[in-house]
C-alpha cells in the first residue's frame, strides 16, 4: 500500500516554521531555548503540520541544535509500536491475543501460567517489575532476554492475572520476545521491515548499540547541582520492547497518519488498540494496547533517564501534538495539552 505524503510546511533556514500560533507557543516553550537541552514540537491538524519547530540543543558538548529531524529516545512512547507489532502478527494468524505467554516463553515460572498476551498489552499481568529484580551494583545494560531471565527465577506475582492494573515494563519486554518467536525475526528487524519502512519512517529504529546508529541523535541530560549533565543511558536503556525506539517529529507525523487508515493495520485492530480495556491507577485514565485513553484523547508519555516525551491525539478533531525533549524534567504532558488548547482556539490554525 502506498505511503501517504506528509505535507511539511515551508520552514526557515534553521528548519523552524512561522505560524500564527508561534508567539503563544514560543512563550510556552521558552525554557527549551538557548544553549540548553531542547525539544522538537509538532502540531498536526488534518494531517498537516501547523506547528513544526525545534528548540535548544540536541548535543550540548558539540553545540548541535535540534531540528524537526532530530531523533529522541521515545522511552515508553515505544509501547504503541510493540503493541502494533503484536496486532500485525495476530492479523496474520501467527499468534492470538488470548495466547498464554508461556506458550511462547515456556521458561516463565508456573505462577505466570494464566498470563495472556492481552494481559501484557494492558498491564494487567501481575508480573514483577524487572527493574526491581536487577542488581543495583551491576552497571551492565539488560536487554529484553535478560528481563525474561530475571523473571524466570521468581514464582511471585503482584496479583492474579487480569484482576488488577499495574504498569509493567516487564510485560512489554516480553512482548518483544514474543514478536521475535512468532515472526522468526529479531524485534528491531521486524519493526523496521514491517512497520517503519512501509510507513516511510526511514530514520526511526529500535536502537541497539554496536548494531545500529541513530542519525541526528539527541542525547539525554539531567539538571544536577546547577548544571546540565549528560545522562543518556542507564542499565535499562537497552530493553527494546518497553522503550528502545528512537524517532523524530517528522517520522511521527507519518505514524500519526497511519493511525487513521488501514495501510498498516485493519480498522478492527486499531479499535482494539484504542479501546479502553482496563482502568488504571489514575481515575481519569484507562488503558488500551499501548495507549492511554482520557476522554476524547489517546496519548502516551515516555520517561527515561534524560528524556521526557509525549504524544497526545484528538482523533475526532484530527489534531495531534507531539513533544519530544532530551532532558529529565519537566514532564511534557500538561504542556502538550496547553498547546493543543491553543490550536483548538485558533481559527486560523
Amino acid at each position: 500500500m502506498p505511503v501517504a505524503a506528509i505535507a511539511f510546511p515551508m520552514t526557515t533556514a534553521c528548519g523552524v516554521r512561522t505560524s500564527t500560533l508561534d508567539p503563544q507557543v514560543y512563550a510556552l516553550m521558552r525554557d527549551y531555548t538557548g544553549d540548553v537541552p531542547g525539544a522538537s514540537l509538532l502540531v498536526l491538524r488534518d494531517g498537516v503540520p501547523i506547528v513544526r519547530r525545534a528548540y535548544g540543543l540536541a548535543d550540548l558538548e558539540a553545540g548541535a541544535a535540534t531540528t524537526p529531524r532530530t531523533n529522541y529516545r521515545l522511552a515508553s512512547v515505544s509501547k504503541q509500536f510493540t503493541a502494533a507489532a503484536i496486532l500485525l502478527l495476530a492479523e496474520r494468524g501467527r499468534l492470538r491475543l488470548d495466547d498464554r505467554v508461556r506458550a511462547w516463553l515456556p521458561t516463565l515460572p508456573a505462577a505466570a501460567d494464566t498470563v495472556t498476551l492481552h494481559h501484557l498489552l494492558t498491564h494487567t499481568s501481575g508480573l514483577l517489575d524487572y527493574e526491581a529484580l536487577m542488581d543495583p551494583a551491576d552497571p551492565q545494560q539488560v536487554q529484553d532476554l535478560d528481563v525474561l531471565r530475571l523473571l524466570e527465577a521468581r514464582e511471585q506475582m503482584y496479583f492474579a492475572p487480569g484482576t488488577a492494573y499495574r504498569y509493567s515494563n516487564s510485560g512489554y519486554a516480553l512482548l518483544a520476545l514474543v514478536v521475535e518467536r512468532a515472526s522468526g525475526q529479531r524485534h528491531a528487524d521486524f519493526l523496521r521491515e514491517r512497520v517503519f519502512l512501509p510507513l516511510g519512517m526511514e530514520r526511526t529504529l529500535a536502537y541497539e548499540a554496536r548494531r545500529s546508529g541513530v542519525a541526528d541523535r539527541a542525547y539525554g541530560y539531567s539538571f544536577e547541582r546547577g548544571a546540565w549533565r549528560r545522562t543518556d543511558q542507564d542499565a535499562t536503556s537497552a530493553v527494546l520492547g518497553d522503550g528502545g525506539i528512537y524517532s523524530s517529529i517528522d517520522d511521527l507525523a507519518r505514524w500519526d497518519a497511519a493511525l487513521y487508515d488501514e495501510r498498516l493495520l485493519k480498522a478492527a485492530s486499531w479499535r482494539l488498540a484504542f479501546t479502553p480495556a482496563t482502568d488504571t491507577d489514575d481515575p481519569g485514565v484507562r488503558y488500551g494496547y499501548g495507549w492511554r485513553v482520557s476522554g476524547e484523547t489517546l496519548w502516551h508519555s515516555g520517561e527515561s533517564i534524560g528524556f521526557r516525551n509525549v504524544i497526545v491525539r484528538y482523533p475526532r478533531r484530527r489534531l495531534t501534538v507531539v513533544l519530544l525533549t532530551n532532558r529529565n524534567d519537566p514532564e511534557p504532558y500538561d504542556l502538550a495539552r496547553r498547546i493543543a488548547a491553543l490550536a483548538m482556539a485558533d481559527p486560523a490554525a
